[in-house]
């Protein structure tokens, strides 16, 4: 990108190196150029001691080389290395400690039946969940481990997960005592151990102002850390509508952050307008803070891509199947991340297949493969178990196993899988969106699409991965929905004149959400208040608050008008079999015709078409 600042980077660094020393925070939309206008506003003032706070090694050694010498590019667990960490070099270095081992040395000596539970627990499963316990500890801002870390187990119900977390805490203390000492600890000790030391000792770091990049996604340990340097000028930067890790225990501290100044960065600089347009459809539906410009120079399509560079799904059952397709059509596959997670995913199903059971996090309350399915059959089962079930019985383990087998580096690969969580902080040329991306449910009393935010945030992330060619694929549906947008609808006369009793264009149209004239008889302004139930069909409020369904409203506009109903509009012929709404005429949807209540789409109502 050019070295010369854009309008929104220069109010970036004016406000850095401005004498009131403000905190700011900064919302940069994907590809923006964040972190080269932390560079550059360092640069502006390069006798100024600094720190740079990157997500991971490879970032930080890239600051290095852009930043002044003043500022220090860390990672937080270089940060932490050098007053702690190098203290329990040794157990940093030590062999991996045996599950076994860690229930011997916690206390665990016989099984635990939790209430209702459907097996009870081992003594190695029990270690397992308190170490797992206390991974969430050292991720999170509290000052001792309590229930609250514990990681909640599949197959539990909420009352049962409760009474393992309480009984589980003694333990999981324990474990904490353990890891704090230099000497004579048995468990393993991680780098992230030596972090929440570290921030526990409220350090306070030397420096005149700290830059923490993705911002969005940070763990709750980090944005501790970055809260105790307020004697310094503190700057964040990420994107809200990225912050897709939430299920991790990250949190978007750029929301809660007291800042002085808050500024965008919405020109993007890794695409063109064509693909800026289509993330700005998914940032109308979370309502961020910005819309992102395309990069002329840069250029980009929306279109079909039959050898993509890369594949991006929703879900590991979505990478599998497409790692399938690719291999069976001869092409050389890698998946991002490794399949270290696939295969022992399916050593698990394998085992529970067997009867053995298993200490897989996912599936550690289960004895049996039988078991899995039969809870992940449950409507309150979690969606994690649920896709997981899926995978293992759409591609079988031995299946998978094979699959992954055959993975080649991404230097090698004719084409690269992804999930989109593992795709963020990446992009490439052409893109194709894989078909596992959900449409949204649809409220059957409104109408409307129940809008999932980290669902509509891992779809932004996604489309904003390609350089060039993006092929939306499996977010194509999309485009039945983009009329729910919040917002005027402006759209509503057009979708009246296409009816067949459409108002004549030489009169005031009574649907133009435009008209500002007050119509006779009507009370109020004439201007109807669209109420966008999320599909080509309006629902319309009409000089009052009562719903009516786009036949009653055309009438009722049509007279506002001064036209004769010579011709009554035709009735209804069907009725809808999914909600029994009955349903009138409508805009064919493509794939049917759809309900003007529920929004089912059926080839079943098109005889409903008046």
């Amino acid at each position: 990108m050019s070295h010369t600042p854009t309008a929104e980077q220069a109010a970036v660094i004016d406000a850095f190196t401005s004498e009131a020393r403000p905190t700011i925070v900064v919302q940069a939309g994907a590809g923006c150029g964040k972190s080269s206008t932390l560079k550059m506003a360092a640069n502006a003032q390069p006798r100024r001691r600094g720190l740079y706070v990157a997500y991971n090694r490879a970032l930080a050694t890239e600051a290095k080389r852009d930043f002044p010498a003043s500022v220090d590019c860390r990672t937080a667990h270089s940060l932490a290395f050098g007053p702690v960490g190098r203290h329990f070099s040794a157990r940093l270095s030590g062999p991996r400690v045996p599950a076994k081992t860690a229930a011997e040395v916690l206390g665990f000596n016989n099984p635990v039946q939790i209430a209702d539970a459907l097996a009870p627990l081992s003594p190695v499963k029990l270690a397992r969940l308190v170490m797992a316990m206390v991974g969430m500890f050292l991720n999170s801002a509290d000052n001792e481990p309590g229930v609250q870390h514990l990681v909640p187990v599949d197959g539990y119900s909420d009352t049962d997960n409760a009474e393992l977390a309480k009984y589980l805490v003694p333990f999981a203390r324990k474990a904490w005592d353990d890891l704090q000492l230099v000497r004579g600890g048995r468990l393993q000790f991680t780098h992230d151990t030596y972090l929440k030391i570290y921030q526990l000792s409220r350090p306070r770091i030397p420096v005149d102002f700290v830059l923490l990049d993705e911002a969005q996604d940070l763990s709750p340990v980090m944005a501790s850390l970055f809260h105790f340097q307020d004697h310094a000028q503190r700057i964040m930067v990420g994107d809200s509508a990225q912050a897709i890790y939430g299920f991790r225990g990250a949190i978007d501290a750029m929301r809660k952050f007291v800042a002085d100044q808050r500024l965008t960065l919405s020109q993007s600089f890794r695409f063109g307008p064509a693909i800026a347009g289509e993330a700005n459809r998914w940032l109308d539906l979370l309502r961020a803070p910005l819309r992102l410009r395309g990069f002329e120079p840069a250029g980009s399509t929306i279109g079909m891509l039959d050898r993509p560079d890369a594949v991006l799904c929703r879900s590991n059952a979505g990478a599998i199947g497409q790692l399938v397709a690719a291999v069976s059509a001869g092409r050389r596959a890698a998946l991002v991340g490794g399949g270290t997670e696939l295969v022992r995913l399916a050593e698990a199903a394998m085992d529970l297949m067997s009867g053995k059971g298993t200490a897989h996090p996912e599936l550690i309350a289960f004895s049996t493969w039988d078991q899995v399915e039969e809870h992940a059959a449950l409507d309150d089962a979690s969606g994690s178990l649920k896709v997981l079930v899926k995978l293992i019985n759409e591609h079988t383990p031995e299946r998978i196993l094979a699959i992954v087998s055959s993975l080649v580096d991404e230097k090698q690969a004719d084409v690269i899988i992804s999930t989109a969580h593992k795709a963020k902080g990446r992009e490439w040329d052409q893109v194709r969106i894989a078909p596992d991306f959900r449409e949204p449910r649809v409220d059957p009393l409104t109408g409307r699409p129940l809008w999932r935010k980290d669902e509509l945030m891992l779809a932004y992330v996604a489309v904003t991965r390609a350089r060039k060619v993006l092929d939306r694929g499996g977010l194509a549906w999309l485009d039945d929905f983009d009329r729910g947008v919040p917002g005027p609808s402006s759209w509503l006369a057009t979708a009246v004149r296409e009816h067949p009793d459409a108002i004549l264009d030489d009169l005031p149209n009574p649907y133009d959400p435009n008209t500002q004239d007050d119509e006779d008889g009507v009370p109020g302004p004439c201007q109807p208040i669209g109420c966008d139930n999320g599909f080509h069909l309006p629902r319309c409020f009409y000089a009052g608050e009562s719903l009516l369904d786009p036949a009653e409203a055309l009438r009722i506009g049509r007279a506002a008008a001064g036209i004769a109903l010579e011709t009554p509009v035709p009735a209804p012929r069907r009725s809808c079999p999914d909600c029994q709404h009955t349903t009138i005429a409508h805009r064919p949807a493509g794939r049917g015709v759809r309900c003007s209540a529920c929004g089912c789409t059926t080839p079943q109502l098109a005889g409903a078409v008046a």
